[in-house]
């Protein structure tokens, strides 16, 4: 199970004149256990997104026990890739094709200044969200639908049929390590529902995900929660089948 800052790299797969977290994963098994391995995950991630719970998997003959290399590997590998366990498994097991399901998490921020510890790691909306609205969107989601209207250059799968499990947004607490001690308010202020939550988090579990299809139902969830699109704005798209349809591709630092 492999975490990583994704800010730093081009995606998970390898590419041949970019650093991906595939190609250091690689190499490090290699400097490990001496023989270079196809290092297979569960779900490839696009140029900078983030990875906490990334299944991976790889092939050796090596006698390490499948304990030790959580820390053989992070030897070899930058600060910003961690190991968070490792273990062997049958000879049947494929991080891609065992998947029986995957959740994302998307961050937004709708406060006036954008911490820059954050800056890489949610998406700063200019206008206030409304996250009830936002939240009666989300049944919509529920369920086996063909996905296409989220997807990015449609298709790049055998079917864009998915099935969607679970699907929540929510305000979350300000981390208090963030805040100065003092109250302290900006020159210009603005409505806004939650002063003290700006932070908020979409998480949406499914089978599988289309390219770019979180980003894209993020993008959507925006122009509803900015009061530009009704709450049933999803189902409008689903049906579209259109993703000319559907709101921008939210981007990849969420």
């Amino acid at each position: 199970t492999v975490a990583y800052d994704g800010t730093n790299y081009n995606g998970w797969q390898i590419q041949p004149d970019a650093p991906t977290v595939q190609e250091y994963m690689e190499r490090a098994t290699e400097k490990l256990t001496g023989t270079r391995c196809a290092v297979l995950c569960a779900g490839r991630t696009d140029s900078g997104v983030h990875a906490l719970g990334q299944v991976a998997n790889f092939w050796t003959d090596s006698n390490i026990p499948g304990e030790q290399f959580r820390r053989g590997l992070q030897r070899f590998l930058p600060h910003d890739v961690a190991i968070v366990d490792s273990r062997e498994v049958s000879r049947e097991f494929h991080a891609t094709y065992s998947a029986i399901r995957k959740r994302y998490r998307y961050l937004l921020y709708d406060g006036p200044v954008l911490p820059p510890f954050l800056r890489n790691m949610a998406h700063r909306s200019k206008r206030m969200l409304e996250v009830a609205a936002m939240r009666d969107a989300l049944p919509h989601l529920l369920g086996t639908h063909d996905f296409r209207c989220f997807e990015t250059d449609y298709p790049n799968k055998a079917t864009s049929v998915r099935t969607v499990m679970d699907a929540t947004i929510a305000r979350v607490p300000h981390w208090d390590l963030w805040n100065t001690g003092h109250e302290w308010q900006p020159q210009t202020t603005r409505p806004h529902e939650d002063p003290s939550s700006p932070l908020i988090c979409f998480e949406i579990m499914a089978d599988g995900f289309l390219y770019n299809m979180v980003r894209a139902i993020v993008g959507t969830l925006i122009s509803i929660g900015t009061g530009r699109k009704p709450s049933d704005e999803i189902r409008r798209v689903i049906q579209s089948m259109d993703r000319g349809e559907a709101g921008t591709t939210a981007p990849a630092q969420g």
